[in-house]
C-alpha cells in the first residue's frame, strides 16, 4: 500500500507547481503593468516640469513654443464649409441710420473641428455680430474693408474655443511681438451676400 499511496502523491505537486507557474506569471504580468503606468506618469510630469521651468526662463515666447502645433490642412481632405445665419446689424455711421445684412461662411480645415464649433455658435455670432455693429458703411464699402472685416472674423470666431490669435500692428513705428505664430483652423471667411444701405 506503501507503493500506492507514493504514487498517489506524486501527481499532486504537479498541480502545484501548475499552480506555482500560473501565480507566478500573474505576479510577472502585474508588476511590469505597474510598473509601465508608474513610467508613464513619471515621463508626463517631468514633461510638465521641463515646460514650467522654460515657461519660467523664457517667458510665454518659450512656453508657446513649447506647445506642439497642430497640423496643417490635409491638402486631400476637401474642407468644411459652415454657413453662419444671415447677419442683419445697425451700423455705427452717426450722420445716418445705416445697417448691413450680410451672409458669412466660414471655411474650416478639418470638418472635426467645425463639429467642435458647433456648441461655440452663440458666442461666435455674438462675436461677428460686435464686429459689424463698430463698422461703418464707408469701412465696409470697398474691397479693403471686405478683406479687413474677413480677417477680423477669421480672428475672432476661434477666440471662444481658446484659440488667440493676436492681431500683428500694421503701424510702422509699432514694434512687432515676436511669437510663435497660432495656427488658425478657419482658413478663410466666405461671404455670401454683402447689402449695405
Amino acid at each position: 500500500m506503501s507503493a500506492a499511496a507514493a504514487s498517489a502523491e506524486q501527481p499532486a505537486p504537479k498541480k502545484n507547481s501548475k499552480k506555482l507557474f500560473i501565480i507566478i506569471g500573474v505576479v510577472v504580468v502585474l508588476l511590469l503593468g505597474g510598473g509601465g503606468a508608474g513610467f508613464m506618469i513619471w515621463k508626463k510630469k517631468a514633461a510638465e516640469a521641463a515646460e514650467a521651468a522654460a515657461a519660467e526662463e523664457g517667458g510665454e515666447e518659450a512656453h508657446a513654443a513649447a506647445k506642439p502645433k497642430p497640423a496643417k490642412r490635409d491638402p486631400k481632405l476637401p474642407p468644411a464649409y459652415m454657413p453662419l445665419d444671415p447677419f442683419v446689424v445697425n451700423l455705427a455711421d452717426r450722420d445716418a441710420d445705416r445697417y448691413a445684412q450680410i451672409g458669412v461662411t466660414l471655411e474650416i480645415d478639418d470638418p472635426k473641428f467645425a463639429e467642435e464649433m458647433k456648441p461655440y455658435m452663440p458666442a461666435i455670432r455674438n462675436a461677428v455680430l460686435m464686429i459689424l455693429s463698430h463698422k461703418t458703411a464707408a469701412e465696409l464699402q470697398g474691397r479693403e474693408g471686405k478683406e479687413q472685416l474677413a480677417a477680423e472674423i477669421a480672428r475672432e470666431v476661434v477666440r471662444p474655443m481658446g484659440i488667440n490669435i493676436d492681431e500683428e500692428s500694421e503701424e510702422e513705428g509699432k514694434k512687432k511681438r515676436k511669437r510663435a505664430p497660432v495656427y488658425n483652423p478657419v482658413q478663410q471667411v466666405h461671404f455670401s451676400s454683402f447689402i449695405v444701405q
